[in-house]
């Protein structure tokens, strides 16, 4: 009797596996949708549209982009957590409402971790520290120790409490040791107006939009948040580079709703590498200041939770209430 179970428990995983070979093997078969929780000619929706046209070149399907912006990218990833599993929804997430989102929001409509399967990280982003050129300091070592010689008197712009730029500056802040006053604004480019204008010291933003003003001399960037500088720009410093350790780099990736099949979810994760190593890729994806990741949805998987660990304790540690 106990052999004859084991026979048929082992033809059912034999029955499930081949089945789920079959259904890669027959995929896709209508057009794939991918949600962009952010609107048209934002750098997600850039990575979605340039990736998803060769992915359609690749796999014989269109991809479908559909943007839905909306309360910091929460409306779209909901609706991908309403759709059918089966490998024709997709949805890019990113750092801000993956890994920071759930610990500073009272009630985010989707849990990251349970709700999604990682398909494929493709892009490190990363922001960029900058300051009013006239200030004293020109390394992220000699603004701390500025910060610490005068007490709360560094000004701090962010585009609000609790999001990435500012939990950004505030993993500094804890690292390091020093204090400082944040000046929360509703629009980037409001902060860029008064940081120009030396209404408040430094902030935080993507490299990509701040390297002209840099270029043009009217901010000094003191260093990105990657751990390890850029390949394109090996010259732009890092935070790191002053204060080892430091490392509060964004990322961007694909998504799909629990329970996709895990050969759908092997196999996009396989074109998606082999469209991200393209030249023409490659080179867009560096102009638009992301480090290209081809990893395997295992790694995706353990960095979003170490990632949301992060955060966690960051949040918890400042004293941070979510909103």
């Amino acid at each position: 009797m106990k052999n004859l179970v084991v026979c048929v428990l082992g033809l059912a995983l034999l029955a499930f596996g081949t089945s789920n070979m079959a259904q890669a093997q027959s995929y896709p078969a209508k057009p794939i949708r991918v949600i962009v929780p952010y609107p048209p000619a934002d750098t997600g929706d850039t990575i979605a549209r340039l990736i998803g046209q060769k992915l359609s070149e690749r796999l014989g399907q269109e991809v479908i982009v559909d943007n839905r912006p909306g309360a910091s990218g929460q409306i779209g990833l909901e609706l991908a957590t309403r759709a059918a599993p089966d490998g024709y929804t997709l949805a890019l997430g990113q750092a801000g409402n993956v890994s920071v989102a759930p610990h500073t929001y009272k009630a985010l409509p989707y849990d990251p971790i349970a709700d999604f399967l990682p398909v494929a990280l493709v892009a490190w982003n990363y922001l960029a520290l900058v300051v009013h050129p006239a200030l004293p300091y020109k390394t992220v070592a000699e603004m701390i120790a500025w910060a610490k010689a005068n007490p709360g008197k560094l000004t701090f712009a962010s585009n609000g409490e609790g999001g990435f730029p500012h939990l950004s500056f505030e993993l500094l802040r804890v690292q390091a040791g020093f204090t400082y006053l944040h000046v929360p604004y509703k629009g980037s480019a409001q902060i860029v107006t008064d940081l120009i204008g030396g209404q408040v010291d430094a902030a935080m933003a993507s490299y990509t939009s701040m390297s002209p003003l840099v270029r043009a001399e009217k901010l000094r960037l003191l260093g990105i948040t990657n751990p390890t500088r850029m390949p394109a720009e090996p010259g732009v410093p890092t935070v790191a580079d002053s204060f080892p350790g430091y490392n509060s780099r964004g990322w961007f990736g694909f998504l799909a709703p629990r329970g996709t099949p895990r050969a759908i979810v092997a196999r996009l994760n396989e074109e998606i590498n082999r469209v991200l190593k393209l030249p023409d890729v490659a080179e867009k994806m560096s102009a638009a200041g992301l480090v290209i990741v081809t990893e395997s949805p295992e790694y995706f998987g353990e960095m979003m939770r170490s990632e949301n660990a992060k955060y966690a304790k960051l949040t918890r540690t400042i004293g941070f209430k979510p909103q």
